[in-house]
């Protein structure tokens, strides 16, 4: 039986299902009104193969709705049409454990599963299930079933990356799209709060990397590019798993690239050294510069720690990402960066409204999911609850409270499991007393696997 975390990354969700009432632990805040939505794996393989890597698994799409000191929550598969295919066939089609003529086959013809098992989109009232290579897979927020893959009316021309921003000042959601091939090549998207998708540009790229996350000001689009690359030859003869695709290349350092918004055919590009990124903070300008916070590794190891996680192994996946704030000057092509903090931390959000401009906190989950944190920038101090031992917890979201008086006038929302009753909880938070632990948690009644990212809808919107 592998320890509770290592069952966040490699036990299946026991079973779908609608909106069912869930148990309330403590007391719900009478005005926290709307859907949680997460999104991460479901499904760890088929018919007894277990898929190499968890960024292989079958997508699950969970919600939580929440009212009047009540909530109900929903989790279901999201039936890709990769998935159907493989159910209807009775056997694995896709991904790298897939029999290798079926992956030259996949390759000649083009075609791959989008296992839609990243993140979570609403935009103009629709739900979205996204990951780095495929389009988005729309859903029915009313029961979770699965519409199919939308290319927005056109305006996706290539895949559309799991980690859009929006900048609240232009009302706007970005995104880009990476395109492999001969000519390997960056898309840049803009999905506005009203109006139709747009298609913003197109950007070369020197090499095929593994780019998972951008951040965006209210004026530009900054890109770190780190030297992880696509391991060519391995991909044309489809040798190896997943882990073995894609190779540390520090030779190569990381590539900075901003482009203005307004501008998107005249970035501004230059190199730095070697680290990589999965997630960003937020990003805003300061005169002539841009300040970018993020969580900062050495090498690319954590993505084969997490593998070796999903496959039962230690720990230590995590551990190394630092909270890093860096200075961006696009006229002297520089970057500096310093930690802000020496703990190891992961998953880092801020509240809505301050994308794209300077923010007083930034949330996070701390070590390998083991407590949340609120790091105030001013002070560079942080408030941090910890859990018990046989407990780990996601990715927090801040909800402010309807007409707030102050910045930290809100609730904190993180999807939690328990090890030794197998189940999940949402832990809700007052976010000016983390400290104080949750004052209520809702329980489901099953496990569910890691989610990695969501959003919170409040009612009416």
């Amino acid at each position: 039986m592998p320890d509770s975390l290592a069952r966040l990354w490699s036990v299946d969700l026991p079973r779908e299902h609608g909106f069912e009432p869930l148990i309330v632990e403590g007391e719900l805040p009478v005005e926290l009104r709307g859907t949680l939505y997460r999104n991460g794996p479901g499904l760890f393989g088929q018919r007894g193969v277990r898929y190499a890597h968890p960024f292989e698994s079958d997508g699950a799409l969970t919600a939580i709705r929440i009212g009047g000191g009540t909530a109900a929550g929903a989790v279901r598969i999201t039936q890709t049409r990769g998935l159907r295919e493989e159910r209807a066939a009775g056997r694995m089609l896709f991904g790298t454990r897939a029999p290798w003529l079926r992956r030259i086959r996949n390759l000649v013809k083009g075609d791959h599963k989008n296992t839609a098992n990243t993140s979570v989109l609403v935009w103009q009232g629709r739900l979205f299930a996204l990951m780095e290579a495929g389009r988005p897979t729309e859903l029915r927020a009313d029961d979770l079933t699965t519409i199919g893959e939308s290319n927005l009316d056109g305006a996706i021309v290539s895949w559309f990356s799991a980690h859009p921003h929006r900048v609240a000042a232009r009302r706007t959601t970005y995104g880009f799209g990476l395109e492999y091939g001969r000519r390997p090549r960056l898309h840049l998207y803009a999905l506005p709060d009203h109006g139709p998708a747009r298609h913003l540009g197109t950007l070369a790229l020197a090499g095929a990397p593994m780019l998972h996350d951008f951040i965006a000001t209210e004026t530009h689009l900054v890109f770190f590019v780190s030297p992880v690359r696509v391991d060519i030859p391995r991909v044309l003869l489809q040798l190896g798993d997943f882990e073995q695709l894609f190779r540390w290349r520090p030779e190569l350092a990381t590539e900075v690239i901003c482009v203005p918004i307004d501008r998107p055919a005249e970035p501004v590009r230059f190199m730095a050294d070697a680290f990589f990124q999965w997630h960003f903070v937020n990003a805003f300008d300061q005169g002539g510069e841009i300040i970018v916070d993020y969580v900062r590794y050495p090498t690319f190891e954590s993505f084969h720690s997490l593998g070796q996680l999903g496959r039962g192994g230690g720990p230590g996946a995590l551990a190394h990402g630092r909270l890093h704030r860096a200075i961006l000057d696009p006229r002297a092509r520089t970057l500096r960066s310093e930690p802000m903090s020496d703990l190891g931390c992961e998953f880092p959000t801020i509240a809505p409204g301050s994308e794209g401009r300077a923010h007083a906190a930034t949330y996070l989950v701390l070590g390998e999911l083991r407590g949340l944190g609120k790091f105030e920038t001013a002070s560079r101090t942080l408030v941090r609850h910890d859990l018990p031992p046989s407990q780990h917890v996601t990715e927090p979201l801040f909800v402010p409270r309807p007409g707030a008086a102050h910045l930290d006038d809100g609730w904190l929302l993180s999807l939690g499991h328990d090890g030794p009753s197998e189940r999940a909880f949402l832990a809700v938070y007052d976010a000016a007393r983390l400290a104080d632990g949750p004052r209520a948690r809702v329980w489901f009644d099953h496990h569910l696997p890691i989610t990695f990212h969501g959003t919170f809808v409040p009612e009416g919107r």
